[in-house]
């Protein structure tokens, strides 16, 4: 009888111990961890880096974008946001943010809203990599994916190369998704016809990458909110959607041959 009642006690002490534990990581896990870079390079036009900036501010402010988040397998994810441009230049906007309610969406939307954009020199999307894969790994929280997702409308042309940077990114389990910005026509250096086809070949990259572009000003609003719930669920949208599958042309040299001339002005 004292054995079996030694073997319960310990069973039960045993249990006790693990609950709290388990407890607490399922308080730290969250069903995406995802950074969002922006572009605020001088290429970007004022309205359409004003455009960008509420496209974000309305995905979150969006009943849709709510409604993924709450039919995730966890109901909570974690974002961040900050702007970049040239090689050292990367402000975090809105820090690490847990968004689990429409409330505490709306509260990560008005945390833009209320913050200027910056607008400085030079393209360096491989800087834009490199700080988002350190960003997540400062999160205090455990993602079951996570995700850095570009927005830009040039081609790497500051810092070292893109393609490297993103392939250290996808090497620690990184995805990298990609919303090329293809407002005007290519009108000299740090311009692009096909930004599309360089983002998929040379951005984008890991498990389950895609990328929408956009080409007029009127789809911002619903390319970022479909994009948002994308990452956020899994839901693809294939009139906007293009992922990796297809055969890459881009060269992702491309931005980068002259980059070290204007480096030094």
């Amino acid at each position: 009888m004292g054995v079996r009642r030694l073997g319960m006690v310990t069973a039960f002490m045993a249990a006790s111990l693990w609950l709290p534990i388990s407890g607490a990581r399922a308080e730290t896990e969250v069903d995406v961890a995802l950074v969002l870079a922006v572009d605020v390079s001088r290429s970007m036009d004022p309205d359409e880096q004003e455009l960008q900036r509420q496209g974000f501010i309305e995905a979150f402010r969006s009943p849709q974008v709510h409604d993924a988040i709450r039919n995730g397998m966890l109901g909570r994810i974690i974002v961040t946001y900050f702007e970049w441009s040239g090689v050292d230049y990367q402000n975090v906007i809105v820090p690490w943010t847990i968004i689990d309610s429409p409330e505490t969406a709306l509260k990560f939307a008005d945390g833009l809203h209320d913050n200027p954009i910056g607008r400085l020199r030079r393209t360096s999307i491989s800087g834009a990599i490199d700080f988002g894969a350190k960003l997540l790994e400062q999160t205090g929280v455990e993602p079951v994916r996570r995700v850095i997702d570009i927005s830009g409308d040039g081609p790497n042309s500051s810092g070292r190369g893109v393609a490297a940077a993103r392939d250290e990114a996808v090497a620690k389990g990184i995805t990298i998704n990609g919303l090329p910005i293809m407002l005007k026509r290519p009108s000299g250096f740090g311009d692009m016809e096909n930004l599309d086809l360089y983002y998929k070949g040379c951005v984008i990259g890991g498990e389950g990458a895609f990328l929408v572009p956009v080409r007029e000003r009127q789809q911002f609003a619903d390319a970022i909110r479909t994009k948002i719930i994308r990452e956020i669920a899994a839901l693809p949208d294939s009139s906007l959607i293009r992922t990796i599958q297809a055969e890459v042309p881009a060269n992702c040299m491309d931005g980068e041959r002259g980059m070290y001339r204007w480096d030094r002005n």
